[in-house]
């Protein structure tokens, strides 16, 4: 869930505002806690925010109800307090009281750390990790205070000023947080140091960051065929540059990667055959969005080159994995971010999701295309995704007609259709249609979900088994 959800929420009247906050789904920037809450378990949780993004909790509410601060006494002071007592170094959290009729709400604001690493006061590590906070192993934290000594690059200053910020990127952001100054929002985003903008703040919202930041652009490249080759070989036939601030980039990069990726033919939702991306837009746009989030941006000789075949997409970014992430079974990878602040600012904006979930919706994407799992390798200096085109079972898509490649497509696409929803889709009789969906079972692609054969609720899915 988006962080600019619990600011809208914050922005509304005080009763308004309790009711959305428990409404809302905990997320990586979101908890709730109950007031019953000792201080020492009140730290755990700073800590794991503090060593990950950052983000809002709020103290008082439990079990889809107000309990409120008030009665708490002298421990409220103790629970104010906690980040200051019971973190080493101490967290960034500042806490303030929201009213709520005649009680209160404590809400904390924590900013990710600055190239540390923050413990509890028995020296145990955490890390906020979607709705969880979880303690680390020693390994775990080895590798964390390193990789939190790289992300402290995108704190740092940049060169660029408060003068620089493009306006209409700033007012898009503070529309979609519903916040009421653009200056206190960056602020508060930990993307301004005074007047000057650090180099996070650049990246988002300077007009130009690329003034300063040369190498911070995504570069699109097509081949034509599926090798690079060199020289007076070279199948270089497409060439482009994406510049400017990150959501600038991100929306070019798009752009263009729709017009030059390799295409099949397939159904379309007008009944016809016609051009679709042959590796799924929401794989490769995942994958981009974690690339321009996630590559290390202190690698200034380098860019983020998304390179097109007739049979493949390769996205290659400066940086390795953090540490943290075991390449050998990356959806299993913990959520981490390299430049949290970045992260924080596309999640608001609704670019892409986040690195450990980001990776698991590429792999699904690819499954239910039928196509082979993604390929990331590292180099000494950077990370490369490879999403094939290429069927994971060519025999089995050789066999099928143009109507049950489509039909399977259709159903990744809506999620579920009915029999005769697919006999109008195909414009063909329903005996058709089932002949076709037939065909796709017995591939063992979709499964018929009903109670009866005249179950009028029946339906068709693809089998996610």
């Amino acid at each position: 869930m988006p962080s600019a959800d619990v600011d809208r929420a914050l922005a509304l009247a005080p009763d308004e505002a309790v009711g959305e906050l428990l409404r809302l789904p905990e997320g990586q920037w979101f908890e709730r806690k109950s007031a019953r809450i000792k201080p020492a378990a009140l730290a755990d949780v700073l800590v794991g925010f503090g060593n990950a993004d950052g983000g809002i909790l709020v103290v008082g509410l439990h079990d889809g109800q107000v309990e409120g601060v008030r009665g708490l006494g002298r421990r409220l002071n103790d629970l104010q307090q906690a980040a200051i007592d019971l973190t080493v170094p101490t967290v960034a959290a500042s806490s303030r009281l929201l009213e709520v009729g005649d009680d209160a709400l404590l809400l904390f604001e924590i900013r990710p750390g600055t190239g540390l690493v923050h413990a509890n006061v028995r020296d145990e590590v955490f890390l906020r990790v979607g709705d969880e906070n979880r303690r680390l192993t020693f390994a775990q934290r080895q590798e964390l205070t390193f990789d939190r000594g790289q992300d402290a690059y995108e704190a740092r200053p940049s060169g660029a000023e408060l003068s620089d910020v493009d306006p209409e990127q700033l007012s898009n952001y503070v529309a979609a947080t519903g916040a009421a100054d653009g200056d206190r929002l960056l602020q508060a985003r930990g993307m301004l140091d005074g007047d000057a903008l650090n180099v996070a703040g650049c990246l988002q919202f300077a007009a130009h960051p690329q003034r300063w930041l040369p190498e911070a652009a995504v570069r699109v490249l097509r081949y034509r065929g599926s090798e690079r080759g060199s020289g007076a070989r070279q199948q270089l036939v497409f060439e482009e540059r994406c510049e400017g601030p990150i959501p600038a980039v991100l929306t070019g990069a798009r752009r263009l990667v729709l017009e030059q990726a390799p295409s099949r033919r397939a159904l379309g939702g007008g009944g016809r055959f016609e051009p679709v991306p042959l590796v799924p837009i929401d794989a490769w746009m995942e994958g981009l969005v974690n690339a321009v989030i996630h590559r290390s941006y202190s690698l200034g000789g380098d860019h983020i080159r998304v390179e097109l075949f007739d049979d493949r997409v390769e996205i290659e970014s400066p940086g390795r994995f953090p540490g943290i992430v075991n390449l050998s079974d990356p959806l299993d990878a913990p959520r981490f971010a390299r430049n949290p602040r970045i992260a924080r600012v596309c999640a608001d904006l609704k670019f892409g999701q986040e690195l450990g979930e980001g990776i698991r919706r590429i792999y699904e994407e690819m499954r239910l295309s039928g196509l082979g799992e993604p390929v990331y390798r590292q180099t000494a200096a950077s990370v490369r995704l490879t999403l094939s085109g290429e069927p994971v079972q060519q025999a089995l898509d050789q066999r099928l007609t143009p109507e049950a490649r489509a039909v399977s497509v259709a159903l990744r696409d809506a999620g579920r259709l009915s029999t005769g929803e697919v006999s109008a889709m195909l414009g063909r009789s329903r005996p058709y249609a089932l002949g076709v969906l037939g065909g796709l079972r017995e591939a063992g692609l979709i499964r018929w979900v009903g109670n009866s054969a005249r179950d009028p609720r029946a339906y068709w899915e693809i089998d996610r088994g």
